[in-house]
């Protein structure tokens, strides 16, 4: 009897007596290691959607890293759907303390009757854990394990923040995380504009994502939800009507994409300004840009335009070196309203709006009047329009001991007044110009507007050194903000998720000329648009100013210019440096790319300001059937008057 005993003793008894030891020692252990295993779950701090939007509020595009969630907040969760989610995940969850053992002993008596793994029995709580804290294996310590960290985590959290961890933390299919970015993402709703079938079709989808997204299985997304819906009415939580209604309810649901991207070298601009932010795709901010869509559309819409009008002119179907870029300002602030870096994102994303350098061509010669004009000179002044010869030492024209430029048309003129030059881009009559003011003046002035790398030999007369169209929009503000510089911005805000802004570095205009003093070049400006090379940009009824550019070999084609309001850059060239075609200049492929947006503008906005203000000290004088402005108090001398014309 006794051998009997101590065979029972180590058979049956003594493992069971160690088990119960070493088992309640690891529960302990595991009690006592939760408070630092739970603190992720209580420090709750998921990654957040960045959201850019644009000046009216209407969103741009999402930025994220690995999961895409827009947070919410407990007290913006429906009712319904909190009691639509306990009917089919947990419906005593108020009633437990995290566990609940009767659902599992139902779970467990299940699994042994299947003899397998079918049920878990969990609580939403349970969940959670899982889902943050452990893995999926389905192991009895997984399960032990889940079990104490449930029961550790309902002790320092009330049930009302476990459900708002839970609806922010959980995927929902389709790449969204959180049920506010579902209810974006399947039906562009805000949680309290969805319906009851809207609710009961989101929160059936934790169950398996993939295989009830409404988006690809509709039919068992829609017999999921009536599940719900009905499941809802049995325990009494709806009435007969509200079930009837949701049963019949087929909800519209959109397929869209996590990102949303609608102006991306827009977007991929703001990144590369805002790479300081070292959680810049994962801190949840709001960046409010200046940009319009409305306008965004316009200039994207003209650009693709005069793309393909290009290709129609050059008997091309398509070229992949051929593109172009343009930006859109407010003239008195800067502030970018439309930016477009190329015409097919998905086909090149580099951005030629701000990083390409190209060669600016006669589209720099207003600046060089400009300073002729600060020099004494006015538009009525005569200057010859002949040929020249330059030494070319410093390699200007490769291969060439001398550099000898010509006009456009390899015509020359004669004495022409400034106005007419500048009004028909005459190469000629602009290097005798800076001869005449003085290469070092025109340099040294130039460098002061802002321009930079600038070649030291007379090539600068006509543009041969490089700039984007975002400099070039902050160069031509000198005229559209009649003698100011403003440097053209992007970003209005910057707001993180606690609703904190963001310290932006703030853009001050730098005072370079006299309202009256801009006004003598943008006058003319207003002409080349009326009768010279910008005639494709005239939009009926409202005033236009510009100047178009065209690089050697027609390799650069670009539009300068701006109404009394908007200021629009555009540029058309090939990747690859190469020219874009004979007769392919500024005047005739950027210009009517300007004046289509324009229009587009004008219907959009019939208020928009129509006419150029003129300032106060500057007067009108009329020469031989022409009209000149100059400052008050200057005298022009009538031409036939004059005895010495600008000569050399």
């Amino acid at each position: 009897m006794q051998v009997l005993k101590k065979i029972l003793w180590v058979l049956f008894i003594l493992p069971v007596v160690l088990g119960g030891v070493f088992g309640g020692g690891y529960l302990f252990y595991l009690w006592q290691e939760a408070d630092k295993d739970i603190q992720s779950v209580v420090d709750y701090r998921p990654n957040l959607t960045t959201k850019i939007v644009d000046t009216k509020g209407r969103l741009i595009a999402n930025l994220y890293d690995k999961e895409f969630r827009i947070y919410t907040h407990f007290n913006e969760i429906p009712p319904r759907m909190v009691e639509a989610l306990l009917a089919v995940e947990d419906t005593l969850f108020f009633e437990h303390n995290g566990v609940n053992l009767d659902a599992i002993l139902r779970a467990f008596i299940k699994n042994l009757r299947n003899q397998k793994y079918a049920e878990g029995g969990s609580t939403l709580t349970q969940q959670l854990v899982k889902n943050m804290l452990l893995t999926r294996a389905k192991t009895l310590d997984r399960k032990l394990k889940e079990i104490v960290l449930s029961l550790k985590l309902e002790r320092v959290l009330s049930k009302e923040q476990i459900l708002e961890r839970y609806f922010n933390q959980t995927f929902f299919g389709h790449g969204f995380y959180g049920i506010k970015t579902a209810a974006l993402g399947y039906f562009k709703k805000p949680l309290a504009l969805l319906s009851l079938k809207e609710i009961a079709m989101l929160v059936a989808l934790p169950r398996a994502p993939s295989f009830y997204d409404p988006t690809r299985r509709l039919e068992f997304s829609l017999a999921r939800a009536n599940g719900i819906i009905k499941r809802m009415y049995d325990l009494g939580w709806i009435s007969q009507k509200e079930m009837d209604v949701a049963l019949n309810e087929v909800p519209k649901v959109y397929h869209t994409t996590t990102t949303q991207n609608v102006a991306p070298y827009v977007v991929d601009e703001v990144v590369r300004i805002l790479g300081f932010l070292p959680d810049l795709k994962t801190g949840g901010y709001t960046i409010k840009l200046y940009v319009d869509l409305d306008y965004q559309k316009f200039a994207r819409d003209s650009l693709k335009l005069g793309y393909k009008n290009m290709l129609k002119q050059l008997r091309e179907q398509e070229d992949s070196t051929l593109n172009g870029a343009m930006v859109v300002t407010d003239v008195k602030s800067g502030h970018i309203l439309a930016l477009v870096g190329g015409v097919d994102h998905n086909k090149s994303a580099f951005n030629r709006a701000t990083q390409a350098k190209r060669q600016l061509g006669s589209a720099v010669k207003p600046f060089i009047y400009q300073i002729a004009f600060d020099n004494g000179l006015s538009s009525a002044s005569l200057i010859p329009d002949v040929a020249r010869s330059f030494n070319n030492r410093n390699g200007t024209i490769p291969k060439k001991r001398h550099w000898r430029p010509r006009n456009y048309n390899r015509k020359v003129n004669g004495l022409v007044t400034l106005k007419d030059a500048l009004t028909h881009s005459l190469n000629l009559a602009t290097i005798n110009l800076v001869d005449y003011v003085g290469f070092d003046t025109i340099y040294r002035d130039l460098s002061s507007f802002g321009f930079e790398d600038l070649p030291k030999n007379m090539s600068i007369a006509l543009g041969s050194f490089g700039i984007s169209p975002l400099e070039a929009s902050m160069q031509y503000s000198l005229f559209s903000n009649y003698g100011s510089i403003v440097e053209p911005t992007l970003i209005e805000s910057v707001t993180d998720a606690r609703g904190q802004d963001k310290p932006l570095r703030l853009m001050t205009p730098k005072n370079i000329l006299s309202q009256a003093q801009a006004f003598l070049t943008l006058s003319v400006l207003k002409n080349v648009v009326e009768k010279g090379t910008g005639h494709r940009a005239q939009v009926p009824g409202l005033e236009i100013a510009g100047k178009t550019g065209t690089s050697n070999n027609y390799v650069d084609a670009w539009f300068c210019g701006f109404s009394p309001s908007l200021q629009a850059i555009v540029w058309f060239g090939r990747d690859d440096n190469t020219s874009i075609g004979q007769a392919m200049t500024g005047g005739v492929v950027a210009a009517p790319v300007f004046g289509d947006f324009m229009k587009k503008v004008l219907k959009f906005d019939p208020n928009l300001k129509r006419h150029f203000d003129v300032p106060e000290d500057v007067v009108v004088q009329h020469i031989n059937g022409e009209t000149y402005y100059t400052i008050k108090g200057t005298v022009i001398p009538q031409q036939s008057q004059s005895t010495s014309p600008l000569l050399f």
